[in-house]
This record gives structure tokens, sequence and C-alpha cells, in this order.
């Protein structure tokens, strides 16, 4: 008896080694993906590995939230150097220097789709979108993902109420019609989010001015801030005038006056077009989004916006047989229909041509007249050098003393002529010791 129950263990020991030895071999290869949108966003993001994962069974991609941007970003580059990275990080826009310079951690993502054999044609993207991550020989360094730009959301019910008869298309219409706002009993006639983004990056690129030096940093690190501009500091000081009659009411530094415009208070608010999805929820109004307005002190005519949001970075480190399950994943998140899906959910640009004509025969402009917006101004024009986009060495700690000395314009401690050349003195130091430590 005894030794019969000895043969039934050691036979059912080996099934079970047997059977996890098979389940190893059939398991799917886990693909890290370490990203930065929380709340909706992120739920959307789920989905979208999970339906990819739901594709195929050689892989699969496991997103994890990682915090905000800045958050994100240095989570990966400190696993990096533990050698505990993920294989997929997104990164904001203003990173895309630093990850450059980060030399050994970054795998370019065209390179791991060639070594794939994954189909891959550069001709299928927005060229305003993939520019921004491109090298100068045009190599694409990162997939574009969550790519958006500002535009102006307007409270369309307000404007009746208000007399408000088109939407401004210019600066001095903008102070018009918030005056209007106003003496109709609104809180404010417009404020903004992320204040650097709009007000001083996307200001200067509608209006083709110079950012910076060196074609605004894309021609090399070698670059200086030229923000103490005229036309910046008279738009910056424009706006600080108007805040005296509440004409313009700051709210924040990134998202965080989105309510001042859903909730009814201010009539007007220039954002990202990817705040689409939280204005559909959250307004109890008739809304619409246009263009950004022309300042007329500064160009005749506008030029184009540019990007913000992130693109999705690969990291040096993994096996071969774990980046063909990334470039796998890049053609799935790439695809037209994954690309309308989020486009039309969140109000982010496609990022592909093809993205872009499935929502037009969707019928999804036509159902929302507007979403578009963010496309047309990023493609108004050829992007000239001012207007191409920006490429600096620390500009997350840069964009943050842009944002300070704004806050000081705002609260009165300084004039904009004095905030933006402390802004460009301190920016400068570290963009010369950024230089410096990538000599």
């Amino acid at each position: 008896m005894i030794k019969t129950l000895s043969k039934r263990i050691a036979a059912t020991a080996v099934a079970v080694t047997m059977g996890a030895a098979s389940y190893a071999a059939n398991a799917a290869t886990e693909i890290q993906w370490w990203h930065a949108m929380g709340g909706v966003n992120g739920e959307r993001v789920n989905k979208i590995a999970n339906d990819f994962n739901a594709t195929q069974s050689d892989y699969n991609v496991v997103p994890v939230y990682k915090g905000n941007y800045t958050e994100t970003m240095t989570a990966a580059i400190t696993a990096f150097r533990a050698k505990q990275q993920p294989h997929v990080v997104q990164v904001f826009e203003v990173g895309t220097a630093t990850m450059m310079a980060a030399k050994g951690a970054v795998k370019p993502v065209e390179q791991v789709m060639t070594d794939s054999g994954e189909p891959f044609n550069k001709t299928d993207f927005l060229s305003a979108v993939i520019s921004y991550y491109q090298t100068p020989e045009g190599e694409l360094l990162s997939m574009p993902f969550n790519s958006s730009t500002p535009v102006l959301w307007y409270n369309k019910d307000a404007f009746a109420k208000a007399g408000v008869s088109s939407v401004p298309t210019t600066w001095d219409e903008m102070e018009d019609a918030s005056r209007k706002l106003v003496d109709a009993g609104y809180k404010c006639g417009f404020s903004f989010g992320w204040q650097s983004w709009v007000m001083v990056e996307n200001y200067s690129t509608w209006h083709d001015v110079q950012i910076g030096t060196k074609e605004n940093g894309f021609a090399g690190f070698d670059t200086e801030l030229t923000i103490n501009n005229d036309h910046v500091t008279g738009i910056l000081g424009r706006i600080a005038d108007m805040s005296k009659d509440n004409l313009f009411v700051y709210g924040g530094r990134r998202g965080d006056s989105l309510s001042m415009f859903t909730n009814g208070e201010c009539g007007m608010w220039m954002n990202s077009s990817a705040y689409y999805g939280s204005i559909v929820k959250q307004a109890k109004f008739n809304f619409g989004q246009s263009m950004l307005p022309l300042d007329m002190a500064a160009a005749s005519k506008p030029q184009n916006s540019i990007i913000g949001g992130g693109t999705l970075w690969v990291l040096e480190g993994h096996d071969d047989s774990e980046y063909k399950g990334v470039a796998k994943f890049m053609t799935y998140l790439s695809s037209p229909g994954v690309q309308a899906w989020w486009h039309q959910e969140t109000g982010y640009v496609p990022i592909t041509t093809a993205a872009y004509e499935l929502s037009k025969e969707q019928g999804f402009y036509e159902k929302n007249p507007g979403t578009d917006t963010a496309i047309k101004q990023l493609n108004l024009n050829t992007p000239t050098p001012n207007s191409r986009g920006l490429r600096f060495g620390s500009y997350v700690q840069i964009r943050d003393i842009i944002n300070e000395e704004m806050e000081n314009i705002w609260s009165g401690a300084k004039s904009s002529d004095d905030a933006m050349n402390e802004a460009v003195k301190r920016g400068n130091a570290l963009l010369r010791k950024f230089e410096r430590a990538n000599d």
C-alpha cells in the first residue's frame, strides 16, 4: 500500500513538473509599458493593452501607471540604472532632448521596427507629429502616442447670453468678448492651462517667433532662449492688464483651471485638444473649439501650432525576442482603427493620415463640429525653423522656471519684461549645464 502510494505521489510530481514546464514554454512574453496616463485615460490605456493581448498569445503587454510625466520619466531613468527598466516608457515632448542624451539607454523605435521585420512607413504619419521626434537624419526615435495641441474652447451658451456674435480670431476680439462676458455676470472672460506650453511655446510658433537660437535647439545643444522678445513680453503684459478687470483669471499651471470653464465661470479656455473627453462629460452647456487667436502686433497671419503630450520610447537591455513583441504592439497601436478610437475618445490627434481619414469616413467630425481643429491647426502651414517645435535640454526644469516667472507677472510682482528676462537668464544657465554634460 505504502509502495503504491509512493508511486502515485512520484507520478503526480512528474506530471506537475512536466505541466509547469509546458506552461513555461507556452507562456506569453511579458512587455512592460510604463505610462503617465491617470484616470479615464489610464483606463483607455489598459483597454488598448488588453485588446492587443487578445489578438495573439505570444506577448502580454502590461501597462503600469507611474505618476505624472516627470515622475514617469524619472522612474524609468532610475530603473535603467538599476537594470530593471521597462521595455516601453511614455515620455512627454519636452523630455525629448534628455532622452536623446541618455546614451546607451534608448533603442530608436524605427530600428526596433526594422530589426523585427514589422511593416513600417514614416510617410503614413502626420508630418507635424513625427517631425518633433526625428533625428537630423530623419530616423524616428520614439512612437507618437498621445499628441495634442492647444485650442480655444468656448461656451456657446455664454456667448449667446453675453451678446458675443462670433468666436474670437484675434487678441483684440478676445479682449472684446471677455469684457462682454464679464459684463454679463461671468467670473472671467478666459483662462488657460499648461501656461508655458500655451502662452510661450505655442504663442511663439503660431506667430513664427523664435523660442531659442539654433532652430529652437534642434540644430545643437549650444542654444539660448529668446523668449524675452517684444512679442512674448507684449502679450503677457497685455494679459496681465486684462486680469485687473477679470477679463483673464489665472487658474494654475496645468489643467487646474478646467473646472473654471466646465462649471461656467469663464466663457473661454485655452488648453489642450485632449480635454475633449473631460469637457464632454463635465460641461452642462453647448461648447465648441476653435483655433488660437492671432496677435496682430506679432504677425499678420498664423503659422502653425505645435504638439504636446507624449511618445513611447523603447529602452535598451532586453532580448531580441522581446523587441519583436514591442514592434508588434507598436504596429497595433498605430493601426487606423486603434488610433481613430483613441482620437475620438480623448481629443488627442490621430498620428496617421489613415486614422484621420477613417474618422472622417465614420462621420465623427460631421457629428462633432470643431473636433478636427487641432489637426488643421498643426498642419496649417509647412513648419519653419521657428515653428517646428523645440528641443532644449533640461526643459522640464526650464519650463518650471518659466511658470514661476509667469506667475510673478500675474501676481504683479514683476513686469513681463523683468520676468521673461529672468526666465531666460535662469533657463540659459541650465542649458549650459546640459551642454557641458553632453559634450
